[in-house]
């Protein structure tokens, strides 16, 4: 055989190698082949690739192995049994490859293998940890090239999600400052994806999210969120929202950063998931003190939430009733707060026209939150007809628990303190026994005070239905019922007692006028 046909089945090899892992690659792009290529072992096939001395054939052996690890936690797992992945991270922290551009393209390809098999499960995230992977990830920050940059970030983000100690993981091998100089790259895909993992990362505990603020996050993406890149805005906002939540000193390092009120123009955003996240932000801030929630009150920021309920749907208008909900809940006058800027009828909208309980359930801790501190706070929820609604809902057996609970908290709450009796009279009719109590406990309170009230009381029908109610001798309720009775003279009550009429009736038969007797 001469030189030539040697140096001809060695380039056929070569050839043959490509094009399977380029076939593999392809095939593996689409979801309806994954499992025939699962059962023919193209696992074990690929595992050698990876070491192929052919540059390219390496490349395309990493991205065959992502696509399919990227379809299934069960396929992921099969990459770690195969132990490849102390491969991959061998690779990624080499030098030695043919060239930077080769170097480049394999580098994305590993990084998007770790990433694949890392964003299944805690488990699969912490075999990459285990591997040694997190820290090669880190070193590929330092990389020149943007790209290989955005792909270890993403994929750091992908471990970083999952719990406190795999984020702690990533911060320990040093990526937080690295992450940040990949926010003042001018290549918007790199912001988004390093903002994205700074999110991941800070959700989890308050000393994750100080990491954040203690090496400058925050005033990095402070200057990003009049970025009109509308990805990258959502991923800042999520970001501040993560770090603001876990505390008051956390919040206010985000509110010193002088984001508010550029913010609050943000809900004006065409994208729906920016403004969702601009909410959430300030729900996160306004639930920590009555001071942080002033602020957001007095730089317009509840008044926009407002106008953006009546704009949006669904999960969107979540955060904004959770927000009202957390200002109200702090003192009386951020309460009247909501009221005077019409957030009642906004939230009771939500309530008719969400058809999700836990939408439901949030609309009603919000209305309860707002109704319970004064008379004047319970009269503002009960003459928007809400009254009825949260009895119908705590009624209802298809609620949810959780919404049976809250209007059942709420409902109680406003009627503790609601002195209008109109709006009131309606849960005589409908009301269980633990309920009832609570209604007839404020008639008892405000007709004894009040001659108007109690003549209305007996036109509209509300003393009759008084008189109708069975409660246990000596009980809470007929303690209330006996002082409503005596409101009124005592032939009045008879009058409207059950009965009456037949015994009036049973009189009148008995009765013989004087003309007949003589």
């Amino acid at each position: 055989m001469s030189q030539r046909q040697i140096i001809q089945a060695f380039e056929q090899y070569q050839k043959s190698r490509l094009q399977f892992v380029q076939t593999v690659a392809d095939l593996a792009s689409r979801p309806q082949n994954i499992e025939v290529l699962h059962n023919a072992g193209v696992m074990s096939m690929l595992r050698p690739l990876m070491l192929d001395v052919v540059p390219s054939i390496q490349q395309t052996a990493a991205l065959a192995l992502g696509r399919l690890a990227d379809h299934s936690d069960e396929l992921a797992e099969a990459v770690v049994r195969e132990d490849i992945l102390p491969q991959l991270v061998h690779s990624l922290g080499s030098q030695n490859l043919v060239c930077l551009l080769v170097q480049r393209f394999y580098k994305k390809a590993a990084a998007f293998v770790l990433r694949a098999v890392s964003k299944h499960s805690p488990a699969l995230a912490q075999a990459v940890v285990s591997c040694g992977g997190v820290d090669a990830l880190v070193l590929c920050l330092e990389e020149f090239d943007p790209g290989v940059k955005e792909a270890a970030a993403w994929a750091l983000g992908f471990i970083a999600r999952h719990d406190a100690l795999l984020a702690q993981s990533v911060v320990d091998a040093g990526a937080v400052p690295l992450l940040l100089m990949c926010l003042r790259e001018p290549e918007i895909a790199l912001k988004r994806i390093a903002s994205s993992t700074i999110s991941d990362i800070c959700k989890h505990a308050p000393e994750l999210a100080q990491t954040v603020v203690d090496t400058g996050g925050v005033a990095h993406m402070a200057q990003m969120i009049l970025n009109p890149d509308t990805k990258l805005k959502r991923q800042v906002f999520s970001a501040l929202s993560q770090i603001s939540k876990h505390s008051v000193s956390l919040a206010e390092m985000v509110i010193e950063a002088e984001i508010f009120p550029a913010a609050v123009a943000c809900l004006k955003d065409p994208d729906d998931y920016v403004r969702k996240n601009v909410t959430t932000l300030m729900r996160e801030v306004v639930k920590h003190t009555p001071e942080l929630s002033l602020l957001i009150v007095n730089c317009g920021g509840m008044a926009a939430v407002i106008d953006y309920l009546g704009e949006c749907q669904g999960s969107l208008r979540l955060p904004g009733i959770m927000m009202l909900g957390y200002v109200a809940a702090h003192s009386e006058s951020l309460a009247m707060a909501v009221i005077i800027s019409r957030g009642v009828p906004q939230l009771a909208l939500c309530l008719s026209e969400e058809p999700e309980h836990h939408l439901k359930a949030a609309a009603v801790w919000s209305i309860g939150q707002i109704g319970h501190h004064t008379p004047e706070h319970a009269k503002a929820v009960a003459t928007a007809g809400l009254l009825p609604r949260l009895l119908q809902l705590y009624m209802d057996a298809s609620s949810s628990e959780d919404l049976q609970v809250k209007s059942k908290k709420a409902l109680k709450g406003i009627l503790q303190k609601c002195t209008d009796l109109p709006t009131l009279q309606p849960l005589l009719y409908d009301a269980p026994s633990n309920i009832l109590k609570h209604v007839v406990c404020q008639f008892s309170k405000v007709l004894p005070h009040d001659s108007k009230a109690r003549r209305s009381f007996v036109t509209s029908g509300g003393l009759a239905k008084v008189q109708e109610i069975k409660a246990e001798p000596g009980s809470r309720l007929q303690e209330y019922i006996n002082t409503i009775n005596s409101c009124f003279p005592e032939e009045i009550v008879r009058y409207y007692s059950p009965g009456y009429s037949e015994v009036l009736l049973e009189r009148l038969e008995k009765f013989e006028p004087d003309t007949f007797k003589s």
